[in-house]
């Protein structure tokens, strides 16, 4: 720290949960312990669909420190798992999604359809072999490509339409099939819960969550219970991109043990088990029609697609959503329609549905450039809005043309061949492409304690959990600046559902929200400070708030900051200890709402193709985001990072397999499942427009993590294309894809 300038202390921009992070203090759901703790693992199902008609658990329990083998004609009642809304108590609701270990229907391959429970995790796991299942199997289908060709099998379709028709003549159009297979979360910590019934209506959990709040209230609608009654903790949280946004069944079948056996018992999935059990990104068929006229103006853009869901329960994303407002073009009809299959259920995965449905327009409105002969850009740009077409709301703010203008600039846009393949480098074909990402700039509530206490310290807590972005560090730098005083006296507290309630870390919401409730606690603390000095230190006598400042760990008169007296001393003056108070932040306010308010991206990647054989190579990525006011630069650019790691695995390797004659996942591990490495992550130029939105909130931030990612696989695709010539439509893109032969191992 530079003590000499006392403003560098409100711009550090280190992790302030760093240190923590890298040398083990920090625990995470699976290294907490509670005394006498027993030990659960799951028996999952190897068959898709069925009955079973008799579970022998006889030599499981017979097995060394096992304590009990819990499934369907042992489970304990849970009120939430009944499906008669009479019969349910008023403050219950039934459990959403699989219900584990309720009844011996199989519903796919991998559900868990015993818990073993043990006094040491070992134990537990080698009694996993000795549970002998007797199935009557049924028919299944978890083909995605065979069965979403029978419209029969469709279901909910939701339709949009806007636009009398096309009344221009058509120059161009591009009319063109996607397919995205499953992809799978894979963050690096387990999904993993700790339950301990601390009374007959008291629980308390350990869990790895992004939603601590919604956890409780999810765990005390489903066991009957009053919210206060349980508490879920999750001080740190591994990873997740998605699939900690809800609770799955390890939560309530460690609930069941814990009480069942009457003591604190931990689960911990495997990591195969994280592949069927904590959702995917589903599988994905579009089609999208694009038509312009000579001077590249979008006259109608149809947009239609299909995913994936399980068949006990649906999921939907918004796919088809960003082309119903991402450009300007009064004709758009879009249809999206669901097909369950016998797999799991789906869950968000980062930049849900936007980053599927971005792939399928930001590929084919590059197709239709080089049908235009206009540049990908220029095309962009010429069918760019202020106005939100879907709901004629303006834009809170838009700044994608300065994103564009950088990053063509550092990419060295201008070596771009204009034919596609003619571009070479050292015998490697060479190749440009860019797409865009947009996803939605949320407010929601939030409440915040503060507490200064009179030794100079803040204090600030929310619900809220951080599952790798830098929250604390955020929140933190949000309060230093409002207060104007050192990041090192500030401590923000989260991961408990003890503390004021504050949202689930999901859609890019987080920092707009909770740091919207940080400012205002900060600004209203200042202005109890304010109040105090009029109250007690006499320079302020007779002044009004207006007049006075809190900045510097004091507060000052602005027009004499000789008159000053130090918060330490104005709190003594008062004879307080502390200043303690609980602020509620709203929505959005009535003006804010006058607005339509999203976060964009563009991404520039340049590309080497193997002339012999297929081999593609991402040389450089200069990857741009227009995200409101940039709170901490450092991890948000780690957000973009992440992001380019995330769109290199969904555009080049990640795939999940299926045996469809089983139902059983082939590439259920690290080894198989093919996320980027290392060596493949190029140069990264991660750049923000930095322009606070005042639309949006009052901190003039809007999220980054999603649009990180959104856009990104079709930019690579693009730019694959500008180098071979060969668009692929079909991701992962692999060389065979590209019309290159590949050996067999």
């Amino acid at each position: 720290m530079n003590t000499n300038n006392m403003n560098t202390i409100f711009w550090e921009d280190e992790r302030v949960d760093g240190a923590d992070k890298v040398t083990g203090k920090a625990k995470y759901t699976a290294e907490h312990s509670l005394p006498n703790l027993a030990y659960a693992v799951f028996v999952t199902s190897n068959i898709a669909k069925g009955n079973i008609k008799n579970l022998d658990v006889s030599k499981a329990l017979a097995m060394p420190g096992v304590l009990d083998v819990i499934y369907y004609a042992n489970c304990p009642a849970v009120p939430g798992y009944s499906t008669n809304s009479v019969e349910r108590p008023k403050n219950v609701s039934e459990w959403r999604g699989h219900k584990v270990l309720y009844d011996n229907k199989v519903r796919f391959f991998g559900q868990p359809i015993a818990l073993i429970v043990a006094d040491s995790f070992e134990n537990a796991n080698a009694a996993v072999r000795f549970v002998k299942p007797d199935y009557e199997t049924e028919s299944f289908e978890t083909n995605f490509d065979k069965a979403r060709l029978d419209a029969a099998n469709l279901k909910s379709p939701f339709n949009y339409k806007r636009g009398a028709g096309i009344t221009k003549t058509i120059a161009a159009n591009v009319d063109a099939e996607f397919n995205i297979p499953i992809e799978v979360h894979n963050p690096m910590e387990l999904q993993a819960t700790i339950a301990y019934w601390e009374a007959e209506d008291k629980l308390l959990l350990y869990d790895k969550t992004q939603g601590p709040k919604s956890t409780q209230s999810v765990v005390a609608r489903t066991f009957g219970l009053p919210e206060k009654n349980v508490r879920v903790i999750a001080e740190n949280v591994g990873g997740a991109f998605g699939s900690s946004l809800r609770s799955w069944s390890n939560v309530p079948a460690a609930c069941i043990a814990a009480k069942k056996l009457n003591r604190p018992v931990k689960l911990v999935l495997t990591r195969p088990q994280m592949f069927s059990l904590i959702g995917y990104r589903p599988q994905s068929w579009q089609k999208v029609n694009i038509a312009a006229d000579a001077e590249g103006n979008f006259l109608s853009i149809n947009h239609e697609a299909i995913s994936n869901t399980s068949r006990y329960e649906d999921f939907r994303e918004g796919i088809v959503d960003v082309s119903k407002f991402l450009y300007a073009c009064d004709n758009v009809t879009t249809k999206y329609s669901l097909l369950p299959l016998d797999l799991s259920t789906p869950i968000w995965m980062r930049g849900p549905g936007e980053a599927t449905g971005c792939f399928a327009l930001e590929s084919a409105i590059d197709e239709l450039s080089y049908k235009l002969k206009i540049d990908p850009i220029a095309l962009r740009i010429k069918n760019f809005t202020t106005i939100n077409p879907e709901n004629k709301l303006p834009f809170s703010d838009n700044n994608l043309k300065a994103c564009y203008d950088y990053g063509k600039e550092k990419i060295g846009w201008k070596n771009r061949p204009i034919v596609p393949g003619t571009l070479k480098e050292n015998g490697w074909l060479i190749g440009y492409g860019m797409a865009v990402g947009v996803f939605g700039a949320g407010k929601g509530s939030a409440s915040v304690r503060v507490v200064l206490s009179n030794d100079g310290k803040l204090l600030l807590e929310c619900a809220v959990s951080d599952m790798g972005p830098g929250t604390t560090t955020s929140m933190t730098k949000i309060a230093a600046e409002a207060m104007q005083m050192p990041i090192g006296k500030i401590k923000f507290k989260l991961g408990d559902s003890d503390l004021p309630p504050g949202p689930s870390q999901g859609g890019s919401g987080t920092t707009s929200t909770v740091g919207s409730a940080v400012d205002l606690a900060c600004k209203t603390v200042q202005q109890k400070l304010k109040e105090l000095a009029i109250q007690f230190a006499s320079s302020f006598a007779g002044l009004t708030a207006d007049l006075m400042d809190v900045k510097n760990e004091m507060v000052v008169l602005k027009t004499d900051t000789t008159k000053n007296i130090d918060i330490i001393g104005l709190l003594k003056l008062a004879n307080q200890e502390k200043i303690d108070l609980i602020i509620n932040s709203s929505g959005k306010t009535p003006e804010q709402l006058k607005f339509t308010s999203n976060s964009f991206s563009a991404h520039f990647v340049k590309v080497a193709v193997n002339a012999k054989d297929g081999k593609i190579k991402i040389l450089e990525v200069v990857t741009t985001g227009d995200a409101g006011k940039i709170i901490s630069p450092k991890t948000a650019r780690s957000q973009m990072l992440g992001g380019v790691v995330g769109g290199i695995g969904m555009a080049l390797s990640e795939k999940l397999e299926l045996d469809h004659s089983t139902g059983q996942i082939m590439n259920a591990s690290f080894g198989a499942y093919h996320v980027p490495l290392h060596s493949q992550i190029p140069k990264t130029d991660a750049w923000f427009v930095n322009k606070p939105d005042m639309n949006m909130n009052d901190i003039g931030a809007k999220g980054i993590g999603e649009i990180a990612l959104i856009g990104f696989a079709a930019a690579i695709a693009n730019a694959v294309y500008n180098a071979t010539g060969k668009r692929v439509r079909d991701l992962p893109i692999t060389p065979d894809k590209l019309g290159f032969k590949v050996a067999k191992a």
